[in-house]
């Protein structure tokens, strides 16, 4: 049956209207796959020769096995961002004579072979056999503790699925587990509870007492099954045909009508954002990727302003304004044959998401000022960003977006989705980044850091004073090419 079940999926993919689009986003994810695993197969290889020499007084296995916690939190929080869950299309299947269960299993057991479950196996094999063949450890013990941590591996893969089920559509309820993190890496930190040195003792005494192996596989039996039992509580036609029933709510958008004739649009943007879930996360992540300086300028080797510092500035000022700006005009290809037909001019739709956009820069670079604790230097920098995403990456997305033709569901989960990604949107992150950095590596070479930050604003001021120029152009693009925009926002993705 399995092999049925591989067989109808393989047909599906190859007879999809869009398999040319498919093989080739697949061909590229296959690049990137194929650099995450030759990097980590070096890392597995390179991990105990590494340990061995800078903690010679301790066992690589020991040292690795205190930080196995910090491993399998990251990689969940990696899998919650990244990883799709595992789908078959089961309507045809509800009327067929095949049981559910064998469907289900074949769901669930389809995950194990997914590239996230490979890229730990690729450290944790090395790994082990260069402990084996060094002597420190007996073969068995090792044996059974890099089955051990391959169980964990397959825990975090089926706990990951139930989060996600609960919690993607609420980036909100994932905070809990963002705080709760957050707190046991204080904790680690100030060295008040060392939660790696708990869990590391536990896979200490796996390597003297083998038999403790059962409960990682207990955990791991459980987890499939209440993943099992989820789907199969889910596994009804009826759920599938099934509408959702939600309270309808209004918001008291009246404020925006001091913006004149860009007031509707606006209003429908906000709403949009606010209804939806791939818009409204662009909202969080916006918020959350504020976060991003600490890591960069608590580095010490990041001490003096460089083109990372440059790029930070420029995502953490822009980042809501390039989430949103790279898909204009595709988050109105449900209603923009309506648009199309309404007594407005193309300007003034161009002037709300321009406005939007540049409210949220402002508001973004408001909240950066804090970091004027790592010094004015980081201070400017951020705001000569933040002068630049106004003044030219704005134009420069919505240039990009007059070449959108791919149409967005906005009640898709924004995890993993490429939906609307298109050439454009490739394209488009080239003179976002290494144009301004280009820019900024020149006048630091010849002058200094300081000339460089004046140098970028300043290009940014120019831009704004060519506002009404830019948008000129930019709106004969959108007029030209809207009735292909329109053809293309007409066909369905499969």
């Amino acid at each position: 049956m399995f092999k049925h079940f591989i067989n109808l999926e393989l047909k599906s993919f190859l007879r999809s209207a869009s398999v040319g689009k498919s093989i080739a986003l697949k061909i590229f994810l296959g690049f990137i796959a194929l650099y995450f695993i030759l990097s980590f197969l070096v890392l597995g290889i390179a991990l105990y020769p590494i340990l061995h020499e800078n903690f010679p007084n301790q066992k690589p296995i020991e040292i690795v096995n205190n930080a196995v916690i910090f491993w399998l939190a990251g990689d969940l929080i990696f899998r919650f961002f990244m990883q799709s869950l595992p789908v078959m299309n089961i309507k045809p299947l509800l009327i067929l004579p095949i049981k559910r269960e064998k469907v289900i299993h074949y769901v669930l057991l389809k995950s194990v072979f997914s590239i996230y479950n490979l890229f730990p196996l690729l450290v944790i094999l090395p790994f082990g056999i260069t402990t084996i063949i060094d002597g420190n450890v007996g073969e068995a013990p090792v044996l059974i503790w890099m089955f051990t941590l391959y169980i964990l591996v397959l825990c975090v893969n089926y706990a990951n699925f139930l989060i996600k089920k609960k919690f993607a559509d609420n980036i909100l309820a994932f905070l809990v587990f963002a705080i709760l993190g957050g707190t046991f890496v204080g904790l680690e930190y100030f060295e008040i509870f060392k939660i790696s040195s708990f869990t590391g003792a536990i896979l200490n005494s796996l390597l003297l007492n083998p038999i403790l192996v059962l409960a990682p596989l207990l955990l791991l039996v459980g987890l499939y099954f209440w993943n099992y039992n989820y789907l199969k509580s889910n596994f009804y036609l009826d759920n599938t045909l099934k509408t959702k029933i939600k309270e309808a709510k209004t918001t008291d958008l009246s404020w925006t009508k001091r913006f004149g004739e860009i007031a509707p649009f606006l209003q429908l943007d906000l709403k949009l954002i606010w209804r939806n879930k791939r818009p409204r996360t662009t909202v969080f992540m916006s918020f959350i990727f504020l976060l991003y300086g600490l890591m960069i300028y608590t580095n010490p080797i990041q001490s003096e302003i460089s083109f990372l510092n440059l790029v930070v500035g420029l995502l953490m000022s822009g980042i809501f304004m390039v989430n949103f700006g790279q898909f204009i005009p595709s988050w109105d290809s449900s209603y923009f044959g309506m648009i199309l037909s309404q007594n407005i001019t193309f300007r003034k739709y161009l002037d709300s998401k321009v406005g939007l956009m540049s409210f949220s820069v402002l508001v973004l670079a408001l909240l950066t000022t804090p970091y004027v604790y790592f010094g004015w230097n980081v201070l400017a920098t951020n705001l000569a960003c933040a002068l630049y995403n106004l003044g030219i990456n704005i134009p420069v997305l919505m240039f990009a977006g007059s070449f959108n033709v791919k149409r967005i569901d906005l009640e898709k989960s924004p995890f993993m989705n490429y939906q609307g990604t298109g050439a454009a949107q490739w394209i488009v992150g080239l003179p976002l980044f290494l144009i301004p950095g280009l820019i900024f590596f020149i006048f630091s070479e010849l002058f200094n850091i300081e000339t460089a930050i004046i140098a970028i604003a300043a290009i940014g001021f120019i831009g704004l004073l060519l506002r009404n120029t830019l948008m000129n152009f930019i709106t004969k693009g959108y007029q030209t090419r809207k009735y292909a925009t329109l053809n293309g926002f007409k066909q369905q993705e499969n």
